[in-house]
């Protein structure tokens, strides 16, 4: 296959690029086992329920990419209208919308703002969705409790 030289060149070169130039709030390390798979820690961003929070996701490329979007999920748990109890995300650019031309660093940045804007018209977990919608307020006292009790670094 023709193709995998030039994937393994696009992955290399991606996650060198993190490594020289981190994106502010996100730690993302290449495992050492497997390049496609990373281990990312997003701070959560100021001034939302998840400041101060270290959010663990899991990050890991296909086969197919970059023709196929990264399969990313949290690991840490958290209450978000687009992130279900299995840590798994509903964002446009990891679905219909992903374009190869897109890169790790973009999702990592797409992921983080997704903290700062939840989106509960396009949820993926209904409950927080509605619970979001009837009681913004309270939504996000409750994310912040999630945020003390499941993401803070001890």
């Amino acid at each position: 296959m023709a193709d995998s030289g030039a994937l393994t060149k696009r992955i290399v070169k991606e996650s060198a690029r993190l490594q020289q130039e981190p994106v502010p709030g996100i730690d993302a390390i290449v495992d050492e086992h497997n390049p496609r798979y990373f281990k990312v820690v997003i701070d959560g961003p100021s001034e939302s329920p998840y400041e101060g929070g270290k959010f663990k996701v899991e990050l890991f490329l296909p086969d197919e990419y970059p023709m196929a979007p990264p399969k990313v999920r949290f690991m840490t748990k958290l209450y978000h209208p687009n992130i279900d109890k299995l840590g798994r995300i509903c964002l446009d650019i990891l679905k219909e919308k992903w374009s190869p031309a897109l890169q790790i660093r973009t999702v990592l940045l797409s992921i983080q703002a997704l903290l700062s804007a939840p989106n509960p018209d396009d949820f993926l977990d209904a409950d927080v969705a509605e619970k979001w919608k009837a009681d913004e307020t309270g939504a996000k006292a409750i994310a912040r409790d999630w945020t003390q009790k499941y993401a803070r670094q001890s």
